[in-house]
């Protein structure tokens, strides 16, 4: 608002004159009514008739001017917010994400805003405008008679009280609303997402129940909110009609005794006239209040909250990574569930080949992800030559290290531009490049428009194949000196598998590569394998030390072998 103090100021000084040509209106017809009464006075009636025309024009046009500068104000602080709240949403780490529904956050950058953007636009130029208006028509009013003035309002500190006390409850609805749309968002997302899952089980009737019920509450929760704010409205016409009546009464009575005139009289009530909209008004922006305050608080969650990972405060930024990894007694556990990985020690040379075996649920991804920082790891106890990754700088440490996820996640554009991710700046030759290192080139040459064929929502038009191999040339074209594939050639067969392991093999050079998969095949030429079970690694070694221990991995070996040979025989 500081920023938008300029156009604040404007419209101030806008609505101080569009209320000064309104509040001239029942003057003028004062004058008008005393030259009826009293012809050859002064100006005929008409000139007044003229005088209250132009005032309601220009009135009409300065209003105009008024309410786009404020509310033009409340759009472009919505503007800033949306920016910061999109900025802090990008900073924000995993365990965030993981706390967070989708549905509520995109309600946040909907809803919310929308309520603040209405608080800070129409809400603060109706009540400056009505506090010109109430001050400036009570102080007329009070010159024409302070005791007819104060009879008018007599009701106004019932009314204030009883909204006060209204108010508050309305607080506590239009939160629980904001909340249960955010739950509603939640669904909607969450269904149009998982509408292949919901279909393939035949789900339909089920979600659609579910969403009901969610719908239900929204409605019941919104019927309740409105109840309170209907009544608002009446309390303030209740007020206004009360003193309509009072002045009525004895203003009637005053000029009959002659203690008025009654072109006063006229001007009184045109006054009083003009409070009638903006108490009714008070009682909306009342309930606007409460509402963007409630909304103002849920944006606020977002702007205030703070990355678990984040930068050391004397960040250290490495020139020359050359990939030596050690970890030393990691435990680690998500949330409250108790640890997943138990007293990790490891050490990895740099240029090291390393893979991850073991079955579901071991920790494999779990390890690999710490190692890339996108979990918090305690202090001293995770190195990178050497250094503490907690201390080294966070983007640094996203440029060394180039991690592909089980799921590769593709932006809804083109192909080109989905590999372009992975380098700012990335020529055509690097992109065609990584492409053909992921054995990604001939499936792009078969599409009709090539690297620029869009790949849809979540990269939907694409194979699960064809979705991991875009993002391993993602990660390949950021040319990192640490690579992290974590079960990256799950979706792909096995002759592709033996393609793609046989170009990253070239590319590998003096890298330090840390490969988890399921298939032995996808490791058996690394340096080093590491066993995982139960959280635990349980064996270490090279292939050929480790087929001739017997233990684990020679019967992880000796089960795939079998199953190759079962699928031979079929």
């Amino acid at each position: 608002m500081k920023e938008c103090r300029n156009a604040y100021l404007l419209g101030l000084f806008l609505l101080l004159l569009t209320n000064a040509f309104a509040l001239f209106i029942p003057w003028l017809l004062k004058l008008a009514v005393q030259s009826f009464q009293h012809p050859g006075g002064g100006r005929s009636p008409g000139v007044y008739a003229g005088f209250i025309i132009l005032s309601a024009l220009l009135h009409g046009v300065i209003r105009i001017f008024s309410r786009t500068t404020m509310l033009n104000a409340g759009r472009s602080i919505e503007f800033r917010i949306r920016e910061e709240m999109y900025a802090k949403l990008l900073l924000m780490d995993l365990p965030y994400f993981s706390r967070e529904r989708t549905g509520d956050i995109l309600s946040r950058f909907s809803n919310d805003l929308t309520n603040v953007r209405m608080l800070l636009g129409f809400g603060v130029q109706s009540c400056v405008n009505t506090c010109i208006l109430y001050v400036a028509a009570l102080i007329i009013m009070g010159s024409i008679n302070p005791f007819l003035t104060v009879c008018a309002v007599a009701p106004f500190p019932v009314m204030i009280f009883l909204v006060k006390r209204v108010s508050r409850r309305i607080f506590r609805r239009s939160l629980q609303v904001q909340e249960q749309l955010a739950a509603l968002s939640n669904q909607i997302q969450e269904n149009a997402t998982a509408v292949a899952v919901i279909r393939g089980y035949c789900r339909e009737e089920a979600q659609c129940a579910a969403f009901n019920d969610v719908n239900e509450q929204y409605r019941i929760l919104s019927m309740k909110l409105a109840r309170m704010r209907g009544v608002v409205l009446p309390i303030m016409g209740s007020a206004t009609g009360a003193g309509t009546l009072i002045v009525l009464f004895l203003g009637g009575s005053m000029v009959i005794k002659g203690t008025i005139t009654l072109g006063e009289f006229v001007a009184f009530n045109g006054y009083l006239a003009m409070l009638v909209w903006p108490t009714v008004m008070m009682g909306w922006i009342l309930t606007l209040m409460q509402r963007g305050a409630a909304s103002l608080s849920r944006i606020n969650q977002l702007l205030d909250a703070e990355a678990v990972i984040g930068d050391h405060v004397a960040p250290l930024l490495p020139a020359m990574v050359r990939g030596e990894i050690r970890l030393q007694g990691v435990t680690f556990g998500y949330g409250d569930n108790g640890p997943v990985l138990h007293d990790i020690s490891l050490y990895l040379p740099a240029g090291t080949k390393t893979g991850i075996v073991g079955p579901v649920g071991s920790g494999k991804s779990t390890l690999v992800r710490l190692i890339a920082r996108l979990f918090p790891v305690p202090d001293a106890t995770l190195f990178i030559d050497g250094v503490d990754i907690n201390r080294m700088e966070l983007a640094r440490l996203r440029e060394i290290i180039g991690f592909v996820p089980q799921e590769g996640f593709l932006f809804s554009r083109s192909i080109r531009e989905n590999i372009a991710c992975g380098k700012e700046g990335a020529t055509d030759e690097e992109i065609f490049a990584a492409a053909s290192l992921a054995q990604m080139d001939k499936d792009i040459a078969s599409f009709t428009d090539g690297y620029d064929a869009q790949v849809g929502e979540r990269g939907v038009t694409l194979s699960g194949g064809q979705k991991q191999r875009t993002a391993i040339a993602r990660a390949l074209l950021a040319d990192p000196p640490i690579l992290i594939l974590d079960d990256p050639l799950s979706a792909v067969d096995a002759v592709t598998e033996e393609a793609i392991l046989a170009g990253l093999a070239a590319y590998y050079g003096t890298r330090s590569v840390i490969i988890v998969s399921h298939r032995l095949s996808a490791v058996q030429e690394c340096d080093l394998i590491v066993v995982m079970e139960e959280g635990r690694m349980v064996e270490q070694g090279s292939p050929a030390e480790l087929l001739a221990k017997g233990g684990r991995y020679a019967a992880l070996h000796r089960e795939q072998q079998l199953r190759q040979e079962i699928k031979g025989l079929l």
